[in-house]
Formats: C-alpha cells, sequence, structure tokens
C-alpha cells in the first residue's frame, strides 16, 4: 500500500468554472477549486451547500444519475466547466474510468453491503487491484482499523455505524486510489468515534502518500488534519483558505465550532 508520490506539489485536479443543475436548480455554481497532490483538500458546508453534487460530479457518479434520468425520460441534470484530473479533462469519462485512473469515491452513508461479511466487502473494493496489491492493502486496512481484522466474518450489516464507516474506507483503499474522495465520513458518529477517524484519514495520507478530499459538514475534528480547505454555501465557494486561516476566521467559527 505504499505507492508514496513524489509529492513536487503540483494540482492533482483542478475544477474550473463548474456548474451543475437539476432540472432549474443549481446544485453547483460556478465553482473553481484546486487539490494539491498528496495533500488533505476540506470541502465544508451546510446540508444542501453542494458538496455531494461536487463529490458526484468529481468522481463521475453523475454520469450514472443522469443516465438514469434519461432512461426514464427526463434529461434533468446537465453541468458545464472542466474537471482536470493530472492534466486531463475527465468530465466526460464514465466512473468507471475514472476510477481506472485512480479516482476512488468512498459515498456518504457508508453504503456497504450489509449481507455480505466484513472481508467479502473488502474484497468486493480490490477489482482493481492485483493479488499482491489486494494482499498488502488488506493487510494495510487491518493495521489501520486493528476492529475490522476480529469482525472479518461478521456480516456488515451488523457491524456498528463507526466499523461500517472503517469498513467503507478499507474498502475504498482496496480500489487502490490515488485520489481518494470521502463524502461525510463522520456523518452520525459519536464524538470518540470522529476522533479516532479524522486520526486514521491522517494516517493514510501521510503513510500511503494518497491525495484526498474531504466533505464534511461538521468541521471540528476535520479542521486540524486538512492542507487547505473551501467552504461551499448554497452551491458557491465563499471562502478558502488553509487551516490556520479558515479556524481564525469569525465566520467559519460561527457556523462549524458554535461558538
Amino acid at each position: 500500500m505504499k505507492h508514496m508520490y513524489s509529492h513536487n506539489n503540483s494540482n492533482m485536479l483542478e475544477v474550473s468554472d463548474l456548474m451543475v443543475f437539476y432540472e432549474n436548480a443549481i446544485g453547483v455554481n460556478n465553482i473553481s477549486l484546486s487539490c494539491r497532490e498528496g495533500q488533505i483538500t476540506g470541502i465544508f458546508g451546510a446540508n444542501s451547500a453542494g458538496k455531494s453534487t461536487l463529490m458526484h460530479t468529481i468522481s463521475g457518479i453523475i454520469v450514472d444519475m443522469r443516465d438514469k434520468e434519461k432512461r426514464k425520460g427526463a434529461e434533468r441534470i446537465t453541468w458545464f466547466g472542466s474537471i482536470k484530473y493530472k492534466g486531463e479533462d475527465i468530465l466526460p469519462l464514465k466512473p468507471s474510468d475514472r476510477a481506472k485512473k485512480g479516482i476512488v469515491l468512498c459515498p456518504e452513508r457508508r453504503q456497504v453491503f450489509p449481507e455480505s461479511s466484513t472481508l467479502e466487502n473488502l474484497r468486493i473494493g480490490a477489482y482493481l487491484a492485483n493479488k499482491a496489491q489486494a494482499a498488502e492493502t488488506m493487510d494495510y486496512v487491518f493495521k489501520l482499523f486493528p476492529e475490522l481484522q476480529k469482525l472479518k466474518t461478521k456480516e456488515a450489516g451488523f457491524l456498528s455505524r463507526g466499523e461500517q464507516q472503517m469498513l467503507a474506507i478499507g474498502r475504498a483503499l482496496m480500489a487502490q486510489p490515488k485520489l481518494l474522495l470521502l463524502d461525510e465520513p463522520l456523518l452520525g458518529l459519536a464524538p470518540s468515534v470522529e476522533t479516532r477517524l479524522a486520526k486514521a484519514i491522517k494516517e493514510i495520507n501521510e503513510q500511503t502518500g494518497v491525495t484526498i478530499v474531504l466533505a464534511e459538514q461538521y468541521a471540528r475534528q476535520v479542521f486540524p488534519i486538512i492542507d487547505h480547505g473551501y467552504v461551499l454555501e448554497n452551491g458557491s465557494i465563499v471562502l478558502e483558505g488553509n487551516a490556520e486561516e479558515l479556524m481564525s476566521n469569525p465566520d467559519v467559527i460561527g457556523a462549524y465550532f458554535g461558538i
């Protein structure tokens, strides 16, 4: 699992003038942002700020969503702008083709396969890995989350929320990401589990060199681990900066720390 990319601090991901429309509603309104290779970039915002739409558009899930709508006879989802990954415009690509390039989404609300065991869930994630990569990454996941080692044979539906989230992150790692997209990984978890997962996310970044984009509604646990962050409101970026800049901004403190 040691990718250890050379961090020339170039931008791995460049989103430019991105607009996403659902029917007549704007999901993402003229967003431009960049994520540097080897860093953790945070995307913060309230429930309907556009975080998931942005994550779906980067990962390509939006393409599947649009095609599903079209089959129903409704052409509802449209987008404009560009998303460049390592310099290549990926907006036309299907999610499976983006995954092959290393763009892997860990979706919100965990979405594990409830009737499959922990081990089966991890194996399902390894569809892009060769045997050696799969074995090495599985070892890494069990080192990172020793809890899962003990739950290998248990059906994922019976795991706690925190354990399911560890499993979802582990499954995403099995797909050998170069750019890991985490959509609200701390959603609905107890504070102690949030702390544990934030620490694990930081470790993944430091130990494997994988670039991470992390969307979260409540930022208290996440601010300390990000390199750069963006705050979304109504589909637009209203603030950006490094962790120190954001944490010292009175608007951010009021909105995210409830102070």
